[in-house]
């Protein structure tokens, strides 16, 4: 699956945006989840503070 998003974003209007992954602890258990997002590559930065 991640593939074809990949591919996706690599083609037209795809370009001016960005798959990114971010790593939340869990209040209740302490585990990690990855929470993905796909966002304009003017907000990746922002993203991650």
């Amino acid at each position: 699956m991640a593939k074809k998003a990949v591919a996706t974003l690599q083609k037209g209007a795809g370009k001016g945006h960005a798959k990114v992954i971010k790593m939340v602890k869990s209040e209740k258990t302490g585990a990690y989840n990855f929470k993905e997002e796909i966002i304009s590559n003017d907000d990746v930065k922002g993203y991650f503070k």
